[in-house]
Formats: structure tokens, sequence, C-alpha cells
């Protein structure tokens, strides 16, 4: 995806109440038990034959290929614990919010006089549960990275450098060159 669709899905996982199973043949379980027992459909999701999915089954492999590994582990993750992955963004969404940290070149167009020189700044900062809901919904409906930026950026503008409208009138932030982002929610 991109380092906000990867720093909201990270955040995400920080949510999970069990550790997500270690070993191939406990993922390919899994995977086959939430495809309803079909090896098929798991061999096609890995891009491996049904046979290979078989044999992790039957204890006959162990240990994947890396490229394997890592889809195979991607695959477990995006379906691991999706009740209780739906109920922390709910509530991100609804009441708590999500904290941004981020190392990042902020500009901005601002009122004649003063400096709209962009630079990096390290923000920790807490958007109110409207800003994760429309990252949330821009997420699940396949927005771009620029969008989910967009997005953020938006929530810093209001909430960091106009104070919440007590300030700064009329500013436009631009939210570009990230070092990182982590978020937490």
């Amino acid at each position: 995806m991109g380092i906000m669709g990867d720093s909201l899905d990270k955040a995400t996982e920080a949510t999970f109440t069990r550790p997500i199973p270690k070993s191939a043949p406990a993922q390919m379980r899994f995977l086959v038990k939430r495809e309803k027992g079909s090896t098929k459909a798991v061999a096609r999701r890995l891009g491996v034959s049904q046979r290979t999915v078989e044999r992790y089954l039957t204890g006959q492999f162990r240990h994947p290929r890396k490229d394997l590994a890592a889809r195979l582990a991607d695959q477990v993750r995006k379906d691991w614990q999706p009740r209780v992955r739906a109920r922390a963004r709910q509530q991100a969404a609804t009441a708590t919010g999500i904290v941004i940290e981020t190392r990042a070149r902020f500009g901005f167009t601002a009122a004649p006089g003063s400096t709209d020189d962009g630079r990096v700044r390290l923000i920790t900062q807490h958007l109110p549960p409207a800003y994760a809901a429309r990252l949330f919904e821009a997420q699940s409906a396949g927005a771009t990275e620029q969008q989910l930026r967009d997005i953020a950026a938006e929530g810093f503008q209001e909430i960091y450098f106009k104070d919440s409208g007590r300030r700064a009138d009329g500013l436009l932030v631009e939210f570009t060159d990230i070092d990182y982002v982590e978020m937490d929610f």
C-alpha cells in the first residue's frame, strides 16, 4: 500500500488480543479454516498449488521459502481476529480518535508577511474521532496514499496548526516528504 496505509494496518494489529500463529502448518490450517476447508481457495490466495497447501496440512512441508513465508504471514495477518479489529476501529472512529506521530515536511500557504517555507517537523498529535473515521473509511474504500495523506494533513491543519479554529485562519497545510508515520488508537 503505502506508508500511511501500512501505519494504519500496524496500529490495527497492535489491538490483537492473541498472537498470530507462528509455524507455517499452523498458519496454513488457519487459512484453510477461514476459507471453509477449501485448500483450492488458499492455494489461489498464496499463488501455490493445491497439493502444496495439502502437504503443509499433513506435515510433509514445514519450512516455506522466504517469498511464500512472507505471503503466508501477510494473508494470516489480514484475516486474524476480524471482530477485534472491527471493534477497535469502531471505538477509535466514534470515541477515542487516533494519535499520529510523524516526522515529515510541513509547508503551508498563509497570509502575506508570514513565512510559508516548508520544514521538517516532528509532530505527535491526537486527532478527533471524525478524522479516524474518515481515515478508516478511505482505507476500506481503497483510497490512494495521497488521499490518506490529505485527510491526515487536514487533521493536522485544523487541530495542530489552527488550534481548532482559534488562530491562523485561512492556513492551508501540505504534508509531504514523510520520514515515518506511526499511528495508535
